[in-house]
């Protein structure tokens, strides 16, 4: 098994934790909520096996990684420069740049912005989205009594007390509830205007599942891991990603209309929550008009939104077949 190691870098102004394994063309992997390097572990040595150079950084605001307290400092502008200073420090001129969940954006916004440094892009969960006409917040589904989680978080201070209260408890009904092995509702139409809904009255864990036993992918000591991180970050950090959604919009308007141009893979689970949010039914068949290098769109039968943790044989075979084509 190739050992994974860890240093600190200083990139775009912050202190960033990395994880890395193996020597190769460089391989950046990009987290997502709420996670960690961590969620990669299954990644890092099998990429490492195949000659590449891993690298798995705690992303701005987790983990072992610097949390600047001003809620702007979280911008996808900072995020992918964070990605490009990374690059740098690692002494690399390119990189081929992978992202699950908030990851994703990430990694499809470093190939939108910089393709002269990040010559390919894996997206895990979470396709690329051309910028909408309108703030984003103002589009998210809300009705007198739930509203859609990202509108949730928007307010500070709100999600930080409820997950903070026990993050292992948080932690393990998320990771769960998020799964392919978590019970679905019935696919009618309630169910899926319910998709990613939150009570007014509850909270964001209220409908969600702390499961007596594990699944065979997730174990109680990767449980304690993530735990251990977010008990000594928070989760301010990460939540703060979500209060740039707006700001976002309006930084990125100048790339309105700009496509994805470098290779690409886009992978997910049939069974992930992402894929059934509101608009998705018509974006992932139309992707390739949006990222006209997309190599394959590969959905996983019965995977959750955990995807490279859920299936991290047929995560890593597609992601090395890629890397190998790029």
């Amino acid at each position: 098994m190739t050992e994974i190691s860890h240093r600190f870098i200083e990139t775009n102004g912050i202190r960033m934790h990395v994880a890395e394994a193996g020597t190769g063309p460089l391989v950046v992997l990009c987290h997502g909520f709420p996670e960690s390097w961590y969620s990669w572990r299954h990644q890092l040595p099998a990429l490492a096996e195949a000659g590449f150079h891993a690298v798995a950084p705690d992303m701005r605001g987790y983990g072992q990684t610097d949390r600047p307290e001003a809620i702007d400092q979280y911008t996808l502008l900072h995020l992918v420069g964070d990605m490009v200073g990374l690059v740098d420090a690692l002494g690399a001129e390119k990189a081929v740049i992978a992202g699950h969940d908030w990851g994703a954006p990430v990694a499809w916004h470093a190939a939108l912005l910089r393709p002269d440094r990040f010559r390919g892009v894996v997206g895990l969960s979470v396709p690329f989205r051309p910028r909408g006409t309108v703030r984003p917040t103002t589009a998210m589904p809300q009705t007198a009594d739930a509203r859609f989680y990202q509108l949730h978080f928007q307010e500070p201070g709100i999600a930080e007390a409820e997950f903070e209260r026990d993050p292992r408890v948080s932690l393990r009904t998320i990771l769960y509830s998020a799964s392919g092995d978590a019970p679905r509702r019935d696919g009618g139409g309630a169910a899926r205007d319910a998709v990613g809904m939150v009570a007014r009255q509850g909270g964001f864990l209220s409908g969600m599942i702390n499961p007596a036993s594990l699944p065979g992918w997730l174990s109680e000591a990767d449980i304690y891991f993530y735990a251990g991180e977010f008990a000594r970050s928070g989760f301010r950090g990460g939540l703060n990603w979500y209060r740039n959604i707006d700001r976002n919009w309006e930084l990125l308007a100048p790339f309105a209309g700009a496509r994805v141009m470098v290779p690409a893979l886009y992978m997910a689970g049939d069974r992930d929550l992402v894929v059934a949010f509101r608009g998705m039914d018509e974006l992932l068949p139309n992707l390739a008009r949006f990222v006209p290098q997309l190599r394959q769109t590969i959905m996983l039968p019965g995977c959750g939104h955990w995807t490279q943790q859920e299936r991290p044989s047929e995560v890593n075979a597609a992601m090395i077949d890629f890397l190998r084509g790029v």
